[in-house]
C-alpha cells in the first residue's frame, strides 16, 4: 500500500514538474517577436504558441490545417512556402521562406527546423514566424539609393558610370557608336541664390522627371551633379539619337517649369556630346570629353549643343599647363600637408585628424587638391604623390606620438589608382614598420571609385589590411551605389558622409530623412560616422541628436599646418 502511495506521489511530482516546464517554455514564447508551430508528425497534432494572434485570425490544430495558412499569402510565394512548410516531404532538416499577406503590405519569414530519429523518419518540426515587413522596407530603400539619385529618380552617378562602361564595352564588340550627353541648366546658381535651394532642387527634380520619360530601350540618364546631366544612347538611330533627344529638350524648355511654391521658372541648357570612339575609349573619359564640350558652350554664351572634336582640345592649353607644372612639382617635391582635426561629437575630445595634400605653384599660387589631383590621376602622377603622402603622414604621425604620448587616428588618402597596385599593402606596412607606428592608429580612406572595377578583389585586399589592424574609412559615402549595395560586404570602420548632404542637410526634409537613415543604418553595422563639412553650430547639434559619432569641418577647425596642430594636441594631452 505504501508502495502504491509512493508510485502516485511520484507520478503527481512529476506531472507538476511538467506542467511547470509547459508553462515556462509557453510563456518564453509569448515573450517572443515571433509565432511558433509545433507539429507531431507521428500524431498529425499542431500547437500554437508565441504571437500566433499577431499574425493570424484562425486556429490551426492539425497538419491539414497548413492550407489556411497557404490560404492567406499572395499567390506567387504559396509553391515556396508550401515545400518550406512540408520540408519533411524532401527529407531535409532546416529551411527558411519569406511572403507577403493577401491584401496586406506585411511580411512574414516562415523558418522551418524538421526532426528526425535513427532512421531519418521525420518525427517532429518546428515552424518559428517572424514579421520582417520592416526589414523588407528598409532593404527596398536601400536598393533605391544604391542605383538611383533620390532627388530625381534617375541613376545615380557610379551605376550609370557601370552601364555606361557596358554600353562601351558591348559597342566595341559590335563596332557600334555611343554617343553620351552632359546637360548644364544654364544659370542655375541665380535660381539657388535667389529663389532659394529648394525651388532649385523642385527645378532640378523637375527636369530629371522630364529626361526619365524620353528614356527608353538602350537610352539612359543620371542626375550628375547638382544642376548637371548624363544622357547615355547605345548605337543612336531613328528617333533614338543626339538630334531628337535634344529637340524634345528644345520643346520642354520653352515651356516654363511650375514649381509648388508658385512661381514659373523658365530655362536654357548647355549641352555637350562625346562619341565613342571618336572622342574616348573608356566611360568615364566619355563623361569627361562631354563635359569639357559644355565648358566651352558656357564660355561661348550657353543656351547651345555642341560635339567634342580634335579643336576642343586646344581651349584647354591651361590644363596642359597646369599638367607640366604638376609634373615639376611631383620631381621637386613641391608639395606640403596640412591636418585636419576630427573630434567625437559627444565629448568634442580629439578623435584624430585627416591628412591633406596642398601645392603651391612655382608662382606661389594656391592650387586647389580638387583641381590638380585629377590631372595626376590622369596621368598616373598620383601614384608618386600618394606615396610621398603616405610616407610624409607617417613620418609625421610618429614624431607627433613620440613628442605629445598621445595616441589619435592619423586618415590618409588614398586614390584608386594608388590602391589597385599590386605592392600598395607592402609598401604600407613597411612605412609604418619602419616608423614604428602602430597600424591600429592609421585610417585609410578610399572612395567609392575604387570600388567599381573589380569589387571582389578590392574586398579581398581591404580584408588583408584590416588583417594588419589597419582601419578602413569609406570616404564620400551616400553619393553612389557602392557604399549602398555592397556595404554589408565590405570589411571597414569608419563612413564618412558626404559633405554634399551636410550642406543641405538643415534646409531640405529629404536630405535629412537620408541623412538619418544612414547614421541609423550605420549604427547597427556597428560602424563609426563622420561627418565632413560641418560648417555652422546648427548642423552640428542637429548630427548630434540623430547620433553622428564625429564631426569634421570648419566650425571646429580648418586644415592646420603642422606646427598649428601641435597646440592643438598640447591641449588635448
Amino acid at each position: 500500500m505504501n508502495e502504491l502511495h509512493y508510485q502516485l506521489d511520484l507520478l503527481k511530482a512529476m506531472n507538476q514538474k511538467l506542467t511547470e516546464r509547459e508553462r515556462m517554455y509557453t510563456k518564453v514564447c509569448e515573450s517572443a517577436e515571433g509565432a511558433f508551430l509545433y507539429c507531431s508528425l507521428e500524431k498529425k497534432q499542431l500547437s500554437a504558441l508565441g504571437q500566433w494572434r499577431e499574425f493570424f485570425d484562425f486556429e490551426v490544430r492539425e497538419t491539414k490545417d497548413f492550407s489556411k495558412i497557404l490560404d492567406v499569402v499572395e499567390e506567387q510565394y504559396v509553391l515556396s512556402l508550401r515545400e518550406v512548410l512540408f520540408l519533411e516531404k524532401l527529407g531535409e532538416e532546416s529551411g527558411s521562406a519569406e511572403c507577403r499577406l493577401r491584401g496586406k503590405k506585411v511580411w512574414l519569414q516562415f523558418r522551418t527546423q524538421v526532426y528526425y530519429d535513427r532512421e531519418h523518419n521525420p518525427t517532429d518540426k518546428v515552424i518559428c514566424i517572424y514579421n520582417v515587413t520592416r526589414l523588407k522596407s528598409q532593404n527596398e530603400e536601400l536598393t533605391f539609393m544604391a542605383y538611383y539619385d533620390g532627388l530625381t529618380g534617375l541613376y545615380n552617378r557610379n551605376y550609370f558610370v557601370r552601364l555606361l562602361s557596358e554600353y562601351v564595352r558591348n559597342a566595341g564588340e559590335k563596332n557600334s557608336v555611343v554617343s553620351v550627353m552632359i546637360i548644364d541648366i544654364d544659370e542655375f546658381r541665380k535660381v539657388n541664390d535667389g529663389l532659394g535651394i529648394i525651388v532649385g532642387d523642385e527645378l532640378v527634380q523637375q527636369f530629371g522627371l522630364f529626361l526619365k520619360e524620353i528614356c527608353e530601350d538602350n537610352v539612359i540618364a543620371c542626375h550628375l551633379h547638382t544642376d548637371v546631366f548624363c544622357v547615355a544612347i547605345f548605337e543612336p538611330s531613328g528617333n533614338r539619337n543626339v538630334d531628337s533627344i535634344y529637340k524634345a529638350i528644345l520643346n520642354r524648355t520653352k515651356d516654363a517649369f511650375h514649381i509648388s511654391s508658385g512661381q514659373d521658372i523658365h530655362i536654357t541648357v548647355s549641352i555637350g556630346v562625346a562619341e565613342y570612339p571618336q572622342a574616348s575609349r573608356s566611360a568615364l573619359e566619355l563623361i569627361n570629353c562631354a563635359e569639357i564640350v559644355v565648358f566651352k558652350c558656357k564660355n561661348q554664351g550657353k543656351n547651345m549643343l555642341q560635339y567634342f572634336d580634335t579643336p576642343v582640345l586646344t581651349d584647354f592649353l591651361d590644363s596642359i599647363e597646369l599638367e607640366n607644372k604638376l609634373k615639376k612639382a611631383v620631381f621637386n617635391r613641391d608639395f606640403y600637408m596640412c591636418y585636419q582635426p576630427q573630434y567625437y561629437a559627444g565629448n568634442r575630445r580629439l578623435r584624430g585628424v585627416e591628412a591633406l595634400i596642398r601645392w603651391k605653384d612655382e608662382d606661389s599660387r594656391l592650387i586647389s587638391p580638387a583641381t590638380f589631383i585629377p590631372v595626376a590621376e590622369k596621368n598616373g602622377s598620383i601614384i608618386t604623390i600618394g606615396s610621398w603622402v603616405v610616407e610624409e603622414s607617417v613620418k609625421q604621425y610618429a614624431a607627433w606620438r613620440k613628442q605629445f604620448g598621445f595616441p589619435f587616428i592619423m586618415s590618409i588618402n588614398i586614390s584608386a589608382l594608388q590602391y589597385k597596385r599590386g605592392d600598395f599593402v607592402d609598401s604600407l606596412v613597411e612605412v609604418l614598420k619602419r616608423y614604428q607606428v602602430s597600424p591600429s592608429e592609421i585610417e585609410l580612406e578610399i572612395t567609392e571609385s575604387v570600388l567599381i572595377d573589380d569589387f571582389r578583389a578590392v574586398s579581398e585586399r581591404l580584408k588583408v589590411l584590416r588583417g594588419y589592424g589597419i582601419r578602413i574609412s569609406l570616404d564620400d559615402f551616400g553619393t553612389g551605389f557602392s557604399s549602398l549595395s555592397y556595404l554589408k560586404k565590405l570589411p571597414i570602420d569608419t563612413l564618412k558622409i558626404d559633405k554634399s548632404f551636410i550642406d543641405t542637410v538643415m534646409t531640405d526634409s529629404a536630405t535629412r530623412v537620408i541623412t538619418e537613415s544612414i547614421i541609423n543604418m550605420v549604427k547597427s553595422l556597428g560602424f563609426e560616422s563622420i561627418a565632413e563639412g560641418v560648417e555652422e553650430a546648427q548642423q552640428y547639434e542637429y548630427l548630434h541628436a540623430i547620433g553622428c559619432d564625429v564631426i569634421q569641418g570648419y566650425l571646429f577647425s580648418k586644415p592646420l599646418s603642422p606646427q598649428e596642430f601641435e597646440t592643438v594636441l598640447n591641449g588635448a594631452v
